[in-house]
């Protein structure tokens, strides 16, 4: 299906990342929105701190947004997108406000550490270790410890998903829930070449953050937690959402690993945006059929924590 008109042209007039050169180079750019103006969503407390990182390795910032000052609200760690060497608090701010206020929930939204600087696992690690935390001090943020979910978009997807695993095979709670943007799982990662021509996630781009960080990994790290669909076992893990976009080359791969979670007896839902491209979740502000489309994956959160 060709893309949506309305973002087609919203992405033809905004100035998208080339990818060359190091990943430090883009960050910058990334974090200032690639000269898109979003809107604010205001909120009555957002603040950032640090909490503690994994064993040995440094503490992590974190940013925490709530929508009301009422106590006891769920809570949502929430992990961004960018292949895992790109991205930010400051690139996602505009996302992590809007979970807030449409999930009613507090976010934590996480600084991970980036490759090549901070290869695989630091980055799981991280994210293991704000949820860890999350769960352990919700109470001190004005959540509830009995509700905290986990989720991301693209790498923050596939970070979400890994942490529900290190969680169980570590023995702590599942989330309450894990909501997957367009998620990277290792399954039918040969599909990438039908879809070739994703504005935001074009073949030079998945050349490039392979050549950054997927390319680095073993096939065990692969299959440990960094590629989720290849684990053998995905049973007892939290009740998920996917979403996918029908012009991401990463499409094929979350609607596989949404059926791998049901064959598993994991709860999911899945939402197959057609015409959308990957990271529409971030273009909300500007295209109103990615606003749409993020609202009712915000609603399957929202009701998910709110039946605990």
């Amino acid at each position: 299906m060709p893309l949506n008109a309305e973002l087609a042209a919203f992405l033809d007039a905004v100035p998208l990342l080339r990818y060359e050169g190091e990943p430090a180079a883009f960050r910058a750019k990334m974090d200032a929105g690639m000269g898109m103006r979003p809107v604010t969503t205001e909120l009555p407390r957002v603040a950032d701190r640090t909490v503690p990182g994994p064993a040995d390795a440094p503490e992590l910032a974190v940013r925490v947004y709530a929508p009301s000052d009422e106590p006891g609200l769920p809570v949502t760690v929430f992990y961004h997108g960018g292949g895992f060497c790109i991205g930010s608090i400051a690139s996602h701010d505009p996302v992590a406000r809007k979970i807030a206020a449409d999930a009613n929930c507090v976010v934590v939204s996480v600084e991970y550490r980036l490759a090549p600087e901070h290869p695989y696992p630091a980055a799981y690690e991280d994210a293991y270790a704000a949820y860890a935390w999350a769960r352990e001090h919700a109470a001190d943020i004005g959540g509830d410890p009995g509700r905290v979910a986990v989720a991301g978009d693209s790498a923050g997807g596939s970070l979400a998903a890994g942490v529900c695993l290190m969680a169980r095979d570590r023995g702590i709670p599942q989330p309450t829930f894990q909501l997957l943007w367009y998620p990277g799982t290792g399954l039918d990662a040969g599909a990438h070449a039908s879809k070739p021509n994703d504005p935001l996630l074009p073949a030079a781009a998945l050349a490039w953050f392979a050549e950054h960080y997927y390319a680095r990994l073993s096939d065990a790290q692969r299959r440990e937690y960094a590629a989720v669909g290849l684990v053998p076992d995905l049973s007892g893990l939290a009740p998920a959402h996917i979403v996918v976009a029908g012009e991401d080359p990463l499409h094929a791969e979350g609607v596989a690993y949404a059926e791998r979670l049901r064959e598993a007896g994991v709860p999911v839902g899945l939402d197959d945006h057609e015409d959308l491209s990957h990271g529409f979740v971030s273009f909300a502000d500007f295209v109103p059929p990615c606003a749409e489309a993020a609202r009712s994956s915000y609603a399957a959160l929202r009701d998910a924590l709110a039946k605990g």
